[in-house]
């Protein structure tokens, strides 16, 4: 498909831009309806629905069970992954080490 730019009209243009913009969402709503049709298929051929496979996926998992817990209020706890509670701050800076708030 050719369209020469040059010969059409500011309000043509216009209307070309917005009908481009439609037929790129729409392209974008096909593929993500084949994509389902793909992958409710191939779900389809091990025996199940796509909705018990997704059920199935479950949370990402655990967060780690507890290593720590602020002294004053022991229902705080801490993995010891990521970033320090301010609990935690607050008493290693008064003095206290890790193992002072292991469990």
């Amino acid at each position: 498909m050719d369209i020469d730019l040059e010969t059409l009209s500011k309000d043509e243009l216009k209307q070309l831009k917005i009908d481009v913009e439609k037929a790129l969402k729409t392209i974008d709503a096909r593929r993500k309806a084949e994509a389902k049709r793909a992958v409710e298929q191939a779900a389809k051929e091990f025996g199940f629905s796509l909705d018990e496979i997704l059920a199935a996926g479950g949370s990402k998992g655990s967060k780690g069970a507890p290593k720590y817990a602020n002294p004053a209020d022991p229902e705080q706890t801490w993995t010891g992954r990521g970033r320090k509670p301010n609990w935690v701050v607050a008493a290693l800076e008064s003095g206290k080490s890790l193992e002072d708030l292991a469990l």
